[in-house]
C-alpha cells in the first residue's frame, strides 16, 4: 500500500514511516520543513521506499496534490499544544484536518488514521478537570474548554460528517496520550501536578505507531465508518521518586487525588493499572500496548 504519513518528521510520524517501510509499505511522508527529519531513522535500502514533500496543508490544492495517488493516510500534523489559547492552534488544526479527510474522500481514499487526542475531554490543558467515571472510555464525555482539545473534537466530528457522506471511507481516530521512546520520563513525574490531571498516562511511541498502521492497513472485518479510540499504556506511569522505588498502586493515587470519581461497575483500578480503557481498540484494531519495540513487521 502507498501511504500518505502527515507530520513525518514528529516523533510518532518518524515511527510510523519506519514500521510503515519495515511492514513492505512505501510511504510519502509530507511535513513543513525543508526536509525530513525521518530519514536518521532509515536504512538506504528503506529509503528507497519513502518520499518527502514539504507542504503547506493549511492550502487545500497543495494538500490534494500531496496525497494524489495513495491509497491510505496517516494524519499526525498539528500543532500539540493551545499554545495561547487563542487562534493559532485551533484554526491550524482544524483546517488541516478538513484539508486531509476531505482531499482523502475527493480522491477515493477509504482508509485513514488520524491522531486525536486524550485532550477531548477535560485534562492538563483545561481550567478544571472533570472524570465523570474511571476507567477512561470512549463513552466519556468529550468537554473541552480550550482550543486544542476543541480542535481534536472537531476533527473527529469531520470524520463522522465525511463517513456519512461517504460511506466507503474508514477513519480512525486515535485519542493519543504523552508519546515517548520509554518510560523512564513518565516515571519520574511528579505525582501531584500536571501528572495529576494527565492521570499519569503516556503511550511508548513504536507502539502508537503500531496503532495507526493497523487502523489503515488491517482488514479484520470489526469496524467500519468513523470510530474513535483511546491509545495509552495500560499502566499508570507514577512511580515514588526514581522507578527503583517501586510503583504507587493506583487506588491510592485515585483515593488522593481523585477521590469524588467513581470506578465503573466491573472495573478495578487498583496495582499498576491505569485510569484508561482501552478495550476497544483491542477488540476493533487487535492493538494491544507494547513498552518495548514495535511489533514485528510480519504481524502488521
Amino acid at each position: 500500500m502507498r501511504i500518505a504519513v502527515t507530520g513525518c518528521n514528529g516523533e510518532v510520524g518518524k515511527r510510523v514511516v519506519k514500521l510503515a517501510i519495515q511492514s513492505g509499505h512505501d510511504v510519502v511522508g509530507l511535513d513543513l520543513a525543508a526536509g525530513p527529519f525521518t530519514d536518521d531513522l532509515l536504512t538506504a535500502p528503506q529509503s528507497l521506499n519513502f518520499t518527502y514533500l514539504q507542504v503547506d496543508l493549511t492550502d487545500y490544492q497543495a494538500s490534494l496534490a500531496a496525497i494524489r495517488g495513495c491509497e491510505g493516510i496517516v494524519h499526525l500534523a498539528a500543532l500539540r499544544s493551545p499554545s495561547d489559547y487563542v487562534v493559532a492552534t485551533h484554526n491550524t488544526n482544524v483546517v488541516i484536518s478538513w484539508n486531509v479527510l476531505r482531499g482523502a474522500a475527493e480522491l477515493g481514499i477509504n482508509k485513514i488514521a488520524q491522531a486525536s487526542s486524550v485532550n477531548v475531554i477535560t485534562m492538563v490543558y483545561s481550567k478544571k478537570c472533570e472524570f465523570k467515571y474511571f476507567p477512561i472510555d470512549e463513552a466519556h464525555p468529550c468537554l473541552p474548554d480550550e482550543p486544542y482539545g476543541l480542535s481534536k473534537v472537531i476533527c473527529e466530528m469531520q470524520a463522522d460528517t465525511l463517513v456519512r457522506r461517504y460511506p466507503s471511507m474508514r477513519i480512525a481516530s486515535l485519542r493519543l496520550h504523552w508519546s515517548l521512546p520509554d518510560t523512564t520520563k513518565a516515571r519520574s513525574r511528579d505525582p501531584s501536578g500536571r501528572a495529576k490531571e494527565d492521570l499519569w498516562g503516556y503511550v511508548q511511541e513504536d507502539s502508537a505507531a503500531e496503532a495507526f498502521l493497523r487502523a489503515v492497513v488491517e482488514e479484520n472485518g470489526k469496524w467500519t465508518g468513523h470510530e474513535a479510540f483511546f491509545v495509552v499504556s495500560p499502566n499508570h506511569a507514577y512511580w515514588e521518586g526514581q522507578s527503583q522505588y517501586g510503583s504507587i498502586d493506583s487506588k491510592d493515587l485515585r483515593e488522593k487525588y481523585w477521590p469524588d470519581v467513581p470506578i465503573k461497575e466491573g472495573f478495578d483500578v487498583s496495582g499498576t493499572k491505569g485510569f484508561f480503557d482501552c478495550g476497544k481498540a483491542e477488540r476493533l484494531l487487535d492493538w494491544v500496548h507494547n513498552d518495548n519495540l514495535c511489533a514485528p513487521a510480519k504481524d502488521i
